[in-house]
Formats: structure tokens, C-alpha cells, sequence
């Protein structure tokens, strides 16, 4: 299993709006051999200081993430080059949403220790 994350910087001005359109998706990659599933994932303010131990409010700016979990590698590219995959894409949002680039990562699942009587969401 691979897991593709990329890592949004949103300004915080259309945070909402983001999150919103997340909300209303047309559900297209649900159908997608290979696809598992989809988290959106909101980043929270707090962050602990190593040196002394204390939660602190973060200063610099959070990326949301968005996880697509994938049976192969190989799903997850034969997705990118869908009509499902562009109609998905089609409707993009404004330039002024995002405080940076995006940064789009591959990881492969080595270890998995989620309980298996817990809620898929």
C-alpha cells in the first residue's frame, strides 16, 4: 500500500472555502481501481517544544493535508492519467487561496497498527 500526501499551504483568509470544496467533491477517484481512501487533514496550531517540554502556540504557517491511501503505485498513476482524474481537477481555485506551493509526497506503508474494531471515519 502507498499513501500520496500532499501538503497544502492555505492562506488562512480561505481556509473555509478549502475545506468547503473537500466537502462538496464529486467523489470521482471513490471509484478508482486501487483507490482505498481519502483523508483531509486540517493542521492545528499547537506544536511541543522538545527543549522544554511545552505545548506552544505555532507562529509559521500549517499545511493541510490530503492523504489518498492506494492498494499499488501503479493505481495511484493510472488515476493521474484518468478522465476521472482531470474532470476531478477541472474546477481550480484561485491562485490568492494558497500562502505557497503545494508539495506532493509518495510513501509506502511498511507498518500498519490501526485497530481493526475502530471506525473507518
Amino acid at each position: 500500500m502507498i499513501v500520496v500526501t500532499n501538503r497544502i499551504p492555505v492562506n488562512e483568509a480561505f481556509e473555509g472555502e478549502f475545506e468547503e470544496r473537500f466537502r462538496k467533491r464529486a467523489h470521482l477517484i471513490d471509484q478508482s481501481p486501487g483507490f482505498i481512501r481519502n483523508l483531509i487533514l486540517r493542521p492545528v496550531q499547537r506544536r511541543l517544544n522538545h527543549q522544554t517540554g511545552e505545548w506552544e502556540e505555532k507562529e509559521e504557517q500549517g499545511y493541510y493535508l490530503v492523504q489518498t491511501y492506494w492498494e499499488s503505485e501503479e493505481a495511484f498513476w493510472a488515476w493521474t492519467k484518468s478522465d476521472s482524474f482531470r474532470a476531478a481537477h477541472s474546477n481550480r481555485p484561485p491562485a490568492e487561496m494558497f500562502a505557497g506551493p503545494n508539495v506532493l509526497e509518495i510513501h509506502e506503508v511498511i507498518q500498519d497498527t490501526a485497530r481493526r474494531d475502530a471506525p473507518a471515519d
